[in-house]
């Protein structure tokens, strides 16, 4: 049998789990609407949960990854992101942009893995001037954000990705996933995927088009798992779309892939893509020929296939009905010439 074993990523069976809600769905229609009560954290800064996090706040010199998106109050018009451009924010508390002092406040004030919906006054954000380059921000727009703290790296010094070194990057990414491994062994599977996403932060594609030789290499050997292990946790939370597309970050470095072509074709065959699914599960086999769980993923897809055909065959059949006894006469068949026949004398004497 292949060993799937972890790098670490636990066994490649996933297993059922509690579903934990996940990226909210938004169709550019504005902010989301919260019901929860607003605390003010400061005199321009006010938040609303819209879902709890767990553990400490950050305290200052935190280097918070987060994601969000951000509206200008008055015309309820989106002018940032980062969830549609897949890259988590950087924010080191107490060391902003100016224009970031109010998103400083409300990150501040959250646990990590919390979602809010924070209110800032223009005067902590794009101020009195606006913005005219990216982001287009009018002058003195309040600003609504829906933020998620992914999580923070508690540093006296509060030194940014972009001050490490490679190693530092690196190391820093690999201590992260460490930490997921062990929060996805004991199913504590959103706290696993923020280490995971926190790792492949430090691991940015404007960080990795940097490398080369074995920097690429020794950062690709810590980024790749952590995408397979969000695909692994993605599938047990019933997110497959998600997971389609962790598995296809992997692949376009490794098209060959094991896992991820194991993992994809789980997620497709969720999705009752039974096609794909078969040809990510064969094409996995050509590279992991005795792998048991592969085996058994081909044997419920042709099981599908099987129960497809049948239930096919006996609707067509009760489209088409029994075939005629030639030994008994047609009578509906002649009831139903008649009735032709009546019909169209009719038309011809009217």
């Amino acid at each position: 049998d292949h060993d799937h074993e972890n790098d670490s990523d636990d066994d490649i069976v996933t297993k059922a789990s509690s579903v934990i809600r996940g990226e909210l769905s938004h169709d550019d229609g504005g902010p989301p609407k919260v019901d929860s009560e607003a605390e003010i954290l400061h005199e321009k800064v006010s938040k609303q949960i819209i879902r709890e996090g767990h553990g400490q706040k950050p305290t200052k010199y935190s280097t918070c990854f987060l994601h969000y998106r951000a509206w200008t109050e008055s015309t309820r018009c989106k002018f940032e992101d980062t969830w549609h451009e897949q890259q988590p924010l950087e924010l080191i508390i107490g060391k902003e942009k100016k224009e970031m002092a109010g998103l400083g406040i409300g990150v501040a004030n959250m646990k990590s893995g919390e979602r809010a919906l924070l209110n800032v006054g223009w005067e902590l954000g794009y101020g009195k001037e606006g913005n005219f380059s990216f982001p287009n921000v009018p002058p003195m727009a309040d600003i609504i954000y829906e933020v998620e703290l992914i999580g923070f790296d508690e540093t006296k010094e509060g030194k940014a990705r972009s001050d490490m070194t490679a190693e530092e990057r690196i190391g820093a990414a690999d201590q992260r996933k460490t930490n997921g491994n062990a929060f996805f062994k004991e199913e504590k599977l959103e706290e696993a995927m923020q280490q995971y996403e926190m790792a492949i932060a430090y691991l940015g594609d404007d960080f990795m088009f940097q490398l080369f030789g074995k920097y690429r290499d020794t950062a690709l050997a810590v980024k790749n798992p952590c995408h397979l292990n969000m695909a692994a946790c993605l599938i047990k939370l019933k997110r497959y779309d998600e997971a389609i597309a962790q598995c296809g970050i992997v692949l376009v470095e490794d098209e060959n892939n094991v896992k991820a072509l194991f993992r994809r074709g789980k997620a497709r065959a969720e999705l009752g893509q039974m096609d794909a699914a078969r040809e990510d599960f064969l094409k996995a086999r050509k590279f992991a020929p005795e792998d048991k769980a592969i085996a058994k993923e081909l044997r419920l897809i042709a099981d599908h296939d099987k129960a497809l055909y049948k239930k096919q065959k006996e609707l067509y059949k009760g489209l088409f009905g029994p075939r005629p006894d030639p030994k008994k006469p047609e009578t509906k068949n002649w009831l139903v010439l008649a009735w032709f026949w009546l019909v169209s004398l009719f038309s011809r004497i009217f």
